[in-house]
C-alpha cells in the first residue's frame, strides 16, 4: 500500500493511550499518524471503521504451527505461510515460527525456509524461534530426549551465520547443554538467547544472563521452579531484571494466581510478555498430529502426549489477551501491551512493531466489542477479514 489510506471512525489504541473516534493513517506501510476526522488529508483514501477497535498487531515468539501445519512436519517456505496465515485470523501480525527439538537436517532446512521466506517477504514472518535441541533431559517436556544433546562448535556456527540471513533469531538453550563462552558467542552475533527447558539453579542463570542471555522461554513451564532455599529459573526470571520472560495464558500452562504472582514480582527493565506456544491444530478441526513421531492428542483446549505431558497449546493470541483481561484481572491495555509492545521490545524490535506511533510498521487488528478479531493489517495490507469497504 503506497497511497496514504485512512483507517476512519474507530477507537484507536497506539500502544499507550486511547484516541476516539481517530483515524489511522497509512502509508507505505508505516504509520503516519493518528489524526481527526477534520485532520485527514484530502486525497487519502477512506476505510470506514466505524465502532471498532484498532489495536497494535500481535507479536508471537513462539509458534510451532498452525492451520494444519507444524513446522517439525513441514520445514519450508509454504509450511511457514501458512502457519502466520493461520495467525493472522487471531491478529497475530508478526511471528517467529518455531522449530521443537529436531535432527541437524531438519533444523538445517528450517533455517534454509527461513531465509526464502524473507527473500520472499511473506507477511507476517518476523525470524525464526530454534527451541532445542540444547536442552535439558530433566526438563525435556514434549521434546524428544534422544534428539536432545550438548551444543557443538559446529551448531554454534551455523546459528550464527542463520541470524545474519535473518531479521531476528531466537534460540532456546539450557545452560546444561551450552556454556556462557558459546552464549556470548550467540549474543554477539544477533541471536536472542533465551533459557529454558532447564533444571538449573539461580546462580547458573545468573552466569547464563552476564554472558548475554536475556529471555526465558515459557515461564513456570519446563524449569526448575521458585523453592525457599533454591530460587531455581522461576525465581531467577522473577529477580533478574534484564530478563524478558515468555508466559502461555491458556489456563492450563499457569494458574491465574501464579500469572498475578510473576506479574507484580518481576523485576524491570524486562517485562513478561505472551507467547501461545501454538501448535498445528489453531484454526483447524483436528483432533490430533504427530510429533516426532510420537502422537499428540487435542481435547477440551489441551494437547497432550499419551501419557499427559502438555505438548504446546491449542490457543492463538487474542485468546490470550481475553484470558488476561477476563481470568487474571489485567487491564485491557496491558494486556494488548503483553501480546504486542513487549514481545516487540524483547526481540530488539523497538521503533518496528507493538506501537501505532509514526515510522512503525502499520501492523494492527481490527476488533470488536467482545474482543473478536475482525480483520487484521500487515504493512497497512489486509491479511485477513474485512474488505475494503469495511464490510
Amino acid at each position: 500500500m503506497s497511497a496514504l489510506t485512512a483507517f476512519t471512525g474507530a477507537r484507536i489504541f497506539d500502544g499507550d493511550l486511547w484516541h476516539e473516534a481517530a483515524a489511522l493513517l497509512v502509508e507505505d506501510g508505516k504509520v503516519e499518524a493518528i489524526a481527526t476526522a477534520g485532520d485527514i488529508p484530502a486525497g487519502a483514501a477512506h476505510i470506514p471503521l466505524d465502532g471498532a477497535s484498532i489495536v497494535p498487531g500481535f507479536v508471537d515468539l513462539q509458534v510451532n504451527g498452525g492451520g494444519g501445519v507444524l513446522l517439525n512436519e513441514q520445514p519450508d517456505v509454504d509450511g511457514i505461510r501458512t502457519i502466520c496465515a493461520a495467525h493472522a485470523r487471531f491478529g497475530t501480525t508478526a511471528l517467529l515460527p518455531t522449530l521443537i527439538t529436531d535432527t541437524p537436517e531438519v533444523t538445517a532446512r528450517t533455517v534454509a525456509a527461513g531465509i526464502a521466506a524473507k527473500a520472499e517477504n511473506v507477511p507476517g514472518f518476523l525470524g525464526l524461534h530454534l527451541e532445542g535441541p540444547h536442552l535439558s533431559i530433566a526438563r525435556k517436556g514434549a521434546h524428544d530426549p534422544k534428539l536432545i544433546r550438548r551444543m557443538e562448535a559446529d551448531d554454534l556456527e551455523r546459528i550464527a551465520t542463520a541470524r545474519g540471513k535473518l531479521d531476528a533469531l531466537l534460540a532456546t538453550v539450557a545452560p546444561e547443554s551450552v556454556d556462557n563462552d558459546q552464549i556470548t558467542a550467540l549474543a554477539k552475533a544477533g541471536v536472542t538467547v533465551s533459557l529454558g527447558h532447564s533444571d538449573s539453579g539461580y546462580r547458573a542463570v545468573s552466569d547464563a544472563v552476564a554472558a548475554g542471555a536475556s529471555m526465558m522461554t515459557h515461564l513456570f513451564n519446563a524449569m526448575s521452579p521458585l523453592g525457599h532455599r533454591e530460587p531455581g529459573m522461576v525465581g531467577a526470571a522473577l529477580d533478574l531484571g534484564h530478563l524478558n520472560a515468555g508466559l502461555i495464558a491458556d489456563g492450563f500452562h499457569v494458574d491465574p494466581v501464579s500469572i498475578g504472582v510473576a506479574l507484580r514480582a518481576k523485576k524491570g527493565p524486562g517485562r513478561i510478555f505472551l507467547v501461545t506456544d501454538a501448535m498445528s491444530t489453531i484454526g483447524t478441526d483436528m483432533t490430533g498430529f504427530t510429533l516426532n513421531g510420537r502422537e499428540i492428542f487435542r481435547k477440551d483446549g489441551r494437547l497432550t502426549l499419551a501419557d499427559g505431558t502438555l505438548a504446546g497449546a491449542d490457543i492463538d493470541m487474542i485468546a490470550c489477551v481475553r484470558f488476561m483481561h477476563a481470568q487474571a484481572g489485567l487491564d485491557l491495555e496491558e494486556a494488548l501491551r503483553m501480546a504486542s509492545l513487549y514481545p516487540a521490545e524483547a526481540i530488539g524490535m523497538t521503533g518496528r512493531k507493538g506501537r501505532l506511533t509514526r515510522g512503525h510498521d502499520a501492523d494492527f487488528a481490527v476488533l470488536d466489542d467482545d474482543l473478536a478479531v475482525r480483520a487484521t493489517f500487515i504493512g497497512g495490507a489486509q491479511a485477513y477479514g474485512i474488505d475494503r469497504t469495511g464490510k
